[in-house]
């Protein structure tokens, strides 16, 4: 397979991570397997899905391997035999059942929290929100920034999540508090990092750690309601330009050495077992969450970005 990949020479990898942090991923496999460049591709999940579905509508296969956070682009694609399966060594060991597609077309490269956030400068912690019901205080009303579902994938799930458990009353109610939108779940912990705003709605864990632990004035709130957590998955298209070099990345991408990559430096969750928690961090064990279901958003997805217009307008 390397000495396959190195012919190709070459991998596409979209996704919707942070762009240092797929950076960081791509950096890593180079060095690994030198002779093997990848092309970085970064958008949010909605856009990704997008431009993935008109480049093949123009017979334009360019994407090797994809990381959406919305799973249930990856329902769509595998309905639409767009999949390639492979499951790489390390899935079939080291991977809970739940965490792999049962035909082997897609696996949990990495699992993504979505949680309240606050900047320490602005916001005492004995008066910060401790969970999503706080938010609808007066007090807060032109403070709140939330990134929006039509564009982050990952704001779209925990949109499903929250709806589920709270209803689309709350949204209602909080779409009163002059909130700013931001496209991008990774947008809203920068907002409140560099203080324009005070109090993040939602937004991805991982950025707000990495905020925080480079000395941000940021901390995090694991809401008292359960926090959206989604489990984030990668893929291989069978239209894949450079097929081995895309099983040599997903073989990567699932290892132990790249997992424990993303949890010391970039502060994510994996589901690798053997893949340990960074001191210091609230271990995932520890935090209430809420239950991703990409059934429900492959069903609801467009309905929810839809109604989610009406109350938040751009």
């Amino acid at each position: 397979m390397i000495r396959a990949a190195r012919n190709e020479g070459r991998v596409s990898f979209y996704t919707a991570l942070d762009l240092p942090v797929a950076e960081k991923l791509a950096k890593d496999f180079e060095a690994r397997y030198p002779g093997v460049a990848v092309r970085v591709e970064r958008g949010g999940s909605e856009r990704l899905f997008q431009r993935i579905g008109q480049e093949h509508e123009s017979r334009i296969f360019s994407a090797d391997v994809v990381n959406s956070a919305d799973a249930a682009h990856y329902l769509a694609w595998k309905r639409d035999g767009w999949l390639a399966p492979f499951v790489p060594d390390e899935v079939a060991q080291y991977y809970p059942a739940e965490h792999r597609d049962p035909d082997g077309m897609f696996a949990t490269m990495r699992v993504g929290l979505i949680v309240i956030g606050y900047n320490t400068d602005l916001v005492k912690r004995d008066e910060a929100p401790r969970g999503f019901g706080d938010l609808l205080d007066p007090k807060w009303m032109g403070k709140i920034v939330k990134s929006h579902p039509a564009y982050s994938g990952t704001s779209l799930s925990a949109t499903c999540q929250i709806v589920r458990e709270l209803g689309w009353e709350y949204l209602a109610k909080l779409s009163r508090q002059k909130v700013m939108q931001v496209q991008s779940a990774n947008d809203a912990p920068k907002k409140i990092a560099i203080g324009e705003r005070a109090i993040m709605a939602d937004g991805n864990e991982y950025t707000l750690l990495m905020l925080k632990e480079s000395g941000q004035p940021v901390e995090v709130v694991y809401p008292v309601e359960g926090t959206p957590c989604l489990a984030i998955p990668s893929a291989i298209f069978v239209s894949a330009p450079n097929p081995n070099a895309a099983r040599l990345l997903q073989s990567h991408l699932f290892s132990g050495t790249a997992q424990q990559l993303l949890v010391d430096s970039a502060a994510l969750r994996s589901v690798h077992r053997g893949v340990n928690d960074k001191a210091g961090r609230t271990p995932l064990a520890a935090i209430k969450l809420m239950k991703d279901d990409p059934f429900a958003l492959d069903a609801e997805g467009e309905g929810i970005k839809k109604r989610y217009a009406e109350y938040f307008r751009v």
